[in-house]
């Protein structure tokens, strides 16, 4: 078992920047791959970046490559999304997932844990 939260939401203006953490405890944080998702009003949860239990793959959705950054740091158990460039389509709630698995997967139901999300208002 393994438990998410998130932190680092809130509302930005469009071109600011934010920095997700998500921090998990119970098992071993490096026995699991992890991904960032995100769920916009009215829409089907989307994966957002991914990142490998080693950190050596990582995937970015087309629309946020350039912008987004995700990163892990197993020593404090956390993974962290940063985002640049922002813009009011990327309104949405934020969610980190985790896998018990070598590789990540980009379909919200091949992950086991979730955290219960951070708001991200991007205002034009």
């Amino acid at each position: 078992q393994v438990q998410l939260v998130e932190s680092g939401g809130g509302l930005v203006q469009a071109g600011g920047s934010l920095r997700l953490s998500c921090v998990a405890s119970g098992r071993p944080f490096s026995t699991y791959a992890q991904g960032w998702f995100r769920q916009g009003p009215g829409k089907a949860r989307e994966v957002v970046a991914a990142i490998s239990r080693s950190g050596g793959r990582i995937f970015y959705e087309d629309s946020v490559k350039g912008r987004f950054t995700i990163s892990r740091d197993d020593a404090k158990n956390t993974v962290y999304l940063q985002m640049n460039s922002l813009n009011p389509q990327d309104t949405a709630v934020y969610y980190c997932a985790a896998r018990r698995s070598v590789i990540f997967s980009t379909t919200p139901n091949e992950y086991e844990y979730w955290g219960q999300g951070t708001q991200v208002t991007v205002s034009s």
